[in-house]
């Protein structure tokens, strides 16, 4: 199956992407938006916490790796089913660590990601503003210290989340056309 978007020529396989970054740089919408566009399947990471994580966080305390394992486990799960279907699919999930990046590609190696940034005050505001979820404002500054941005050798692109989500989609199309012409001419 081609994946098209209607303003552009089509990928030529469903990708597997991670929208990523700290809490409140707009990675769930930007990720439901992009999914929508590939006409692949969407999962908000957030879903995928066990109880006890979320009670965590939602207490003000940040996750430790101990608490990430089995969650970072279940992304990887999702991750690697949909590229065994053949279906990719779009995640939302921070994944702030090279590591825990590193491990989400063991079942997706191919897996792109996208890194939504933007300033502290920006987020703040966001966070503060926002409703219904269970990450405070209090855990932004634990978050911040934990990002580790991209490396060379990692598949994807940083984009300044201060734009709209539409802006993000239309660059990560874009920057996935350009890794996939470069994967063809690869092989």
């Amino acid at each position: 199956m081609t994946v098209v978007d209607s303003t552009q020529r089509p990928l030529p396989h469903l990708p597997c992407v991670v929208v990523m970054g700290v809490s409140g740089t707009g990675k769930t919408t930007t990720a439901r938006l992009l999914a929508r566009r590939l006409g692949v399947p969407f999962a908000d990471a957030d879903d995928l916490h066990p109880r006890a994580n979320i009670d965590k966080m939602a207490s003000g305390i940040p996750l430790d790796d101990s608490d990430r394992e089995p969650w970072l486990g279940a992304v990887g799960d999702w991750l690697r089913a949909r590229d065994a279907e053949g279906t990719g699919g779009v995640m939302a999930c921070s994944a702030l660590k090279r590591r825990y990046r590193d491990q989400l590609r063991t079942g997706a190696p191919g897996t792109y990601f996208l890194l939504l940034t933007a300033d502290r005050e920006e987020l703040l505001a966001r966070l503060t503003g926002r409703t219904g979820h269970f990450m405070p404002a209090a855990l932004l500054d634990s978050q911040l210290a934990a990002l580790e941005p991209l490396q060379p050798g990692e598949r994807g692109v940083a984009l300044h989340g201060s734009r709209n989500a539409g802006h993000a989609a239309d660059v990560a199309m874009r920057s996935l056309r350009e890794f996939a012409a470069e994967r063809r001419r690869d092989r």
